[in-house]
């Protein structure tokens, strides 16, 4: 599709697809149905709608989804043909969530921005299952993965869904069967986090149709989802002790801070603290339970956001001198944002085969023992999925992807979950990539990293990019009096 057709096509692509009789019919594979829509708290007119495809693709018959897709227009009389596709994390995440930030984006100027909620997220057949009660705060310290949570959750949705047909692999070619038929031959992928991982399957399924891949805080397909969770957030964890120390005013107020967190640690094994603090919605007071486990995965969670770690050493000096409130606050806004953004049910259909089939049990001393979240997580997951229908994964699956796209990877220093080695590892397979180290958490950004991806997208190459900016970039200075918050 010429530059010159873009914006007409758009307008007219149903009729020319499928003849005026069916523009908007449901259910019918193939059909693809967009009408004029107004993303929310934007001025911004966009196209919504639906491409229907079967929920089992080799199948090809039985019941039919609907994705649901958004394409926010390029801001330029002339659009270069090949868009943006954002791929959202999780997984489980709906990539139309985040519509309003990508209609203010500045990657907007000459590229379409096409997101599509992957089957199982957003308003694509979402697998919702209920992992926390609304207004009960306690349920959001509990822990998320229990085989009782999903077993009930799976009697809700077997009669809605196939839980087997939600992998990557088969939203890879949804997606490229969408994109063909908005009229895109090559698009530029971008992926945060799991994001990067549905990008990395697509590429390797479909390389001719990629020209350009962004992946941010990379899980390749070596990273077994959350086998490393442990070891990574340990990492992380343990360079915060070492940056802290080597500030002079973090070391002063702080002095004894690993001291104090394995005391913490061990004091919460031995018995949780409670906790009295207003509901943040009735103002009445409520008392919470804090396990270690429940304090250990908040704060792993905690640490994704670069806001959140220059606070770290005084939310664990605050909580070592009894005081959780800090804690608490920040933890609860954390899992409450995770609980809100996921649809967990896919989650599990996603993870179960592609990530925990592939984990030994016998591995996981060796990655959790002597960590501060221990191995919970991990056998807390492996048991929803001991009750989780999983699909077998493609041949070669867990083979690294090595393809010619080029390919920009972005890693933080201090990410508690897919550390920099992730994105090393990824890179070494992908012979015409290049992999920056950034000082920043989970997810890399701001003006310098703006402007090489700007850059990168224009080259369409990674050969003599400019990256001399990373250079000036430091991580923020420790909050050590909560002034930040």
């Amino acid at each position: 599709m010429h530059n010159g057709h873009r914006h007409v096509f758009l307008r007219t692509f149903v009729f020319l697809l499928i003849g005026p009789s069916l523009a908007f019919a449901q259910g019918v594979p193939g059909t693809l149905s967009t009408e004029p829509c107004q993303i929310p708290e934007t001025d911004v007119e966009a196209r919504c709608g639906t491409y229907t495809v079967y929920e089992n693709r080799a199948l090809g018959s039985g019941r039919t989804i609907d994705i649901n897709i958004m394409v926010i227009p390029a801001l330029g009389a002339s659009p270069r043909p090949d868009p943006i596709v954002p791929l959202s994390g999780g997984p489980g995440q709906g990539a139309t969530a985040a519509a309003r930030g990508w209609s203010q984006s500045s990657f907007r100027r000459e590229r379409d921005i096409v997101l599509v909620d992957q089957r199982g997220t957003g308003s694509s057949n979402p697998l919702y299952c209920e992992v926390a009660v609304e207004g009960d705060l306690q349920s959001y310290l509990d822990p998320a993965f229990t085989a009782e949570k999903y077993e009930r959750c799976r009697e809700r949705l077997e009669p809605l869904a196939d839980l087997t047909q939600y992998t990557t692999p088969i939203f890879a070619d949804d997606l490229h069967e969408i994109l063909l038929a908005l009229g895109y031959e090559q698009v530029n992928l971008t992926g945060g986090s799991y994001g990067t991982r549905a990008a990395l399957v697509y590429m390797r399924r479909h390389p001719e149709t990629v020209r350009t891949a962004i992946l941010n805080g990379v899980a390749p397909i070596a990273f077994r989802n959350p086998l490393y969770h442990a070891y990574e957030s340990q990492q992380a964890l343990e360079l915060t002790f070492e940056r802290c120390a080597a500030d002079p005013d973090c070391d002063t107020a702080f002095p004894n801070l690993e001291q104090e967190f394995a005391e913490l640690i061990e004091r919460l094994a031995r018995e949780p603290a409670q906790v009295t603090m207003p509901h943040p919605e009735t103002g009445e007071e409520v008392t919470l339970s804090v396990s270690r486990y429940a304090f250990a995965e908040a704060l792993r969670t905690s640490m994704y956001y670069l806001q959140v770690a220059p606070s770290i050493p005084l939310l664990i000096h605050r909580a070592y001198e009894g005081d959780y409130a800090f804690f608490v606050d920040l933890g609860l806004r954390s899992n409450m944002a995770i609980v809100d953004a996921l649809a967990f049910g896919m989650l599990l259909s996603v993870t179960c085969p592609e990530d925990l089939s592939r984990i030994d049990p016998a591995e996981i001393p060796a990655l959790t023992d002597g960590t501060f979240l221990g191995d919970d997580r991990v056998r807390n997951q492996l048991a929803a999925c001991s009750v989780w229908p999983a699909r077998e994964l493609p041949a070669g699956y867990g083979e690294p992807v090595s393809v010619e796209v080029p390919t920009l990877l972005l890693s933080g220093t201090i990410d508690p979950v897919t550390s920099p080695r992730w994105g090393a590892e990824a890179a070494s397979h992908l012979p015409n990539s290049l992999h920056l180290v950034v000082p920043a958490a989970h997810g890399v950004g701001g003006p310098c990293i703006s402007t090489i991806r700007h850059a990168f997208l224009e080259k369409g190459s990674v050969e003599g990019l400019d990256t001399s900016c990373v250079s000036e970039i430091n991580l923020p200075p420790f909050d050590l009096t909560g002034g930040q918050r």
